[in-house]
């Protein structure tokens, strides 16, 4: 069965006694371009440095020869430039505060400041005030908040909007080509086209704007949820809007050469608990998931993919009835996130896109013999029945042991 085949099988909840894999696909299923190079030195591969795709994650390009040795089922396609604004292209060297030397966009353009921190740019303007920090310590970046004083009596949902604009025919060409590419690797395809993320918080400082407008501080933005909730509807349905239109325009090009869309990101979950309620939930985000998940299920073959770290088992059905056809990531380290109890109650509606491995306390901190029998328990559980791509609890970071990555994809084998 080729890779395609086994993620269509799999998002149909269709048992073939094995699962797909991913690492890279999108931005939440990532791995940390040190233990990319880690991976590409334990496999003999070619000594080259590995593209940073993302500088805000520091998340690596997964290359060819890497996704045939890790046996990768699904590969991704992206924007045509980074969370800072910045294309990607005309490589570069840089060498990180870790000492390895990657490659990074030509506009990637930093400096260092009185604490010997990173300072990263809107589109690599270093003449405008940064956007972005990466501690000297750190392995990757943290937003800058540049929110101008709040006056509510002057606030203008366009200022929220700025970022969110219908693709240019430059966006189009690349998706097209994108698209192209990927169909040709015989792997599943997910997208990221972005514009889709209703509250993602994340987003909501802007790193890719030189002057961000609107409410930018992540504390003024929760709690606007509670004090300003008509303003984010303003924000939320006109963002819906021109989301809705350059699904259309990306379906115009790319038409079923995608298996699924990356379509919000907006965590809704603690380590404990989740954000809100589940009536905030469902009166101000989920008519807008809705709006889009019904389009796409309207008019594509396209899976809806959501991802929410965190406890929120409570919120499972209501991400269902908000049409979206995969959860990730999965955390099965958060309070009531139990496998067992998700597979049962939830699987047969949700693909369980993640979850392989816990990457709190197991891939970073167990020993490989407790890493394999963790994995081939999580395997076992997520994936009968179909309904299951494997990948670990969000991004597989820095200094995580190579040898419990190996340990990881001995137990895969075990399961092709």
């Amino acid at each position: 069965m080729d890779s395609r085949t086994k993620l269509k099988e799999s998002l149909e909840h269709r048992s073939t006694g094995t699962f797909p894999v991913d690492f890279g696909a999108t931005p939440v299923t990532g791995i940390h371009v040190l233990l990319i190079e880690k991976l590409r030195d334990h496999f003999g591969l070619e000594k080259r440095p590995v593209k940073v795709i993302d500088p805000y994650q520091m998340l690596g390009e997964m290359e060819d020869d890497l996704i045939e040795e890790m046996k990768i089922d699904v590969v991704g396609i992206v924007s045509r430039k980074n969370m800072f604004g910045q294309l990607l292209d005309n490589w570069k060297p840089f060498r990180t505060f870790w000492g390895q030397e990657v490659l990074v966009p030509g506009e990637f353009n930093t400096t260092i400041d009185s604490n010997g921190d990173l300072l990263l740019y809107p589109e690599g303007d270093t003449s405008i005030p940064p956007s972005g920090k990466m501690p000297k310590k750190a392995y990757f970046a943290d937003a800058i908040i540049r929110q101008h004083p709040v006056d509510d009596s002057k606030l203008d949902v366009e200022d929220n909007l700025e970022e969110f604009e219908v693709f240019s025919q430059e966006d189009i060409e690349h998706w097209r080509l994108e698209a192209d590419r990927a169909s040709k690797t015989g792997k599943g395809v997910m997208a990221t086209f972005g514009g889709t993320a209703v509250g993602d918080i994340a987003l909501v400082p802007a790193v890719n704007l030189r002057d961000p407008k609107g409410i930018r501080d992540v504390t003024e933005w929760y709690m606007s949820i509670m004090m300003r909730r008509d303003y984010l509807h303003q924000i939320f349905e006109k963002q819906t809007d021109i989301a809705i239109k350059n699904l259309e325009l990306a379906y115009g090009v790319v038409g079923d050469k995608i298996d699924g869309v990356f379509v919000c990101g907006t965590d809704f979950g603690t380590q404990e608990s989740t954000f809100c309620d589940a009536e905030t939930y469902t009166e101000l985000y989920a008519p807008y998931y809705r709006k889009m998940n019904g389009w796409i299920h309207k008019n594509t073959g396209w899976k809806t993919f959501k991802h929410s770290c965190g406890a929120v088992e409570p919120f499972m059905k209501l991400f269902i009835d908000s049409g979206f056809d995969i959860i990730n990531p999965v955390q099965i380290n958060a309070a009531g996130m139990d496998p067992v109890l998700l597979k049962d109650k939830y699987g047969k509606d949700l693909t369980s896109w993640g979850g392989g491995v816990d990457t709190q306390k197991i891939l970073p901190f167990a020993s490989p013999p407790e890493v394999k029998e963790h994995v081939r328990r999580q395997c076992e559980i997520l994936s009968k029945d179909g309904g299951f791509v494997f990948n670990s609890v969000h991004n597989m970071q820095a200094t995580v042991p190579i040898e419990n990555v190996v340990a990881m994809l001995e137990v895969l084998d075990e399961f092709k």
